[in-house]
């Protein structure tokens, strides 16, 4: 099966697969499927595709053309280089919405991009429609509203401001008012209603537009949330929008890891820094290419665990930043040797069940896989062109 072949950027860091310690595979088919399924649970609203933090992590240079491919037509960053970045990956007509806005020092770069800015407080409206009046031009923007999260937005007392002065919108056409949900993980959370009800209230007293609030969790809440755009981002890399909705989603991330070296621990022998974990009776053990620099965190270490051919290999004492050791007694001697590898991502152990063992969420576990990987894009249609740690023991 051919890989997708695609020059990485200075930013992507791919390193050789013949000295990168672990390889990370990316299935862009199962990314596209997603995003035609989180559209199908939006149907008759528009579907953007938010690839902030470099598309969570996974190359927003490979990943945006396959969300573009797949009917993505807007895009959301979180800051004014990301978009600028997003701008060489996507065609001329996609719209890229910037979700911080402008700083005061980086509209003129933001609007001369092409991209459109939100504005969460009247100061950074004051910053834009002073570029709108230099330029003698009409500036598209999205407005965000704080419907209770008390993060970003404009307060209700903002709103009203802007409602009884209708200058301070001068030469700002809003195209979007947005917010955001703080509790769409949790179907049943009154909070949700709530806000929905105050976007609603608030977005009258502006100038019409249309209306977003869910982003991936909240589409899985109904249509009562979808109002005119979605704006899904975790979803559409194989993150569960909540424990309801679990399974829906294609897996999209794959990592395995090389044996650096293998041994056999005697009764009383230790593992690792702090000689946390003590060895009861003879085990056999590996120390694997990937740590806590590589996004395996040092927390919940003793939930943590490594795979290979469906058999669970237990993390030992406490992570490394460049390496781990796990137990391999139960692999039977010889099917897995020194520069063999180990699963710590697979279609059966994803990002939320090893989320679940670090005490974090999926989210976290994407945006910290780190930048040491040799990274794999596949079709789907295939395993990584690497020799996988279910099908062999080296490389």
């Amino acid at each position: 099966m051919e890989l997708v072949t695609t020059a990485f950027p200075p930013s992507s860091a791919g390193w050789p697969a013949s000295r990168a310690g672990a390889v990370l595979s990316i299935d862009l088919a199962a990314l596209a499927a997603n995003y035609r399924l989180v559209a199908g649970q939006a149907a008759g609203a528009v579907c953007a595709a938010v690839v902030k933090a470099d598309a969570y992590g996974l190359g927003v240079a490979q990943v945006a053309p396959v969300l573009e491919q797949a009917g993505a037509r807007q895009f959301f960053v979180a800051h004014v280089d990301e978009g600028l970045e997003l701008r060489a990956h996507v065609s001329a007509g996609a719209g890229i919405t910037v979700l911080h806005g402008p700083r005061p020092d980086a509209v003129k770069a933001c609007l001369a991009g092409g991209l459109r800015p939100v504005l969460n407080s009247l100061e950074q409206i004051g910053w834009v429609r002073q570029a709108a009046r230099a330029t003698g031009r009409g500036v598209g923007v999205v407005l965000q509203l704080d419907t209770g999260m008390s993060r970003f937005g404009l307060s209700e007392a903002d709103v009203a401001e802007l409602a009884s002065t209708p200058a301070l919108l001068e030469g700002l056409h809003v195209e979007l008012i947005m917010s955001h949900l703080a509790c769409a993980d949790t179907p049943a959370d009154p909070a949700n209603a709530m806000q929905a009800a105050c976007l609603r209230r608030m977005a009258a007293m502006l100038p019409p537009a249309p209306l977003s609030l869910a982003a991936s969790s909240g589409i899985f809440l109904g249509p009562a949330y979808h109002f005119d755009l979605v704006r899904p981002g975790a979803a559409l890399y194989g993150v569960a929008p909540n424990r309801e909705s679990s399974g829906l989603l294609q897996p999209v991330v794959g990592l395995s890891a090389h044996v650096l070296q293998i041994r056999t621990l005697q009764p009383g022998d230790r593992v690792g820094y702090g000689l946390t974990w003590q060895a009861s009776e003879p085990r056999r053990v590996a120390t694997i290419a990937a740590g806590y620099a590589d996004g395996q965190a040092r927390h919940g270490a003793g939930q943590q665990c490594a795979w290979f051919r469906g058999q669970r290999l237990p993390v030992l004492g406490r992570i490394s930043m460049d390496s781990m050791t796990v137990d391999i007694t139960d692999v039977p001697q010889g099917l897995l040797e020194a520069d063999g590898m180990v699963d710590l991502l697979n279609p059966g152990y994803g990002v939320d069940a090893l989320a679940e063992a670090q005490g974090t969420i999926g989210y976290e576990i994407l945006t910290s896989l780190g930048r040491r990987y040799h990274r794999v894009y596949t079709d789907g249609a295939c395993a990584a062109e690497h020799s996988h740690a279910g099908e062999g023991a080296r490389a």
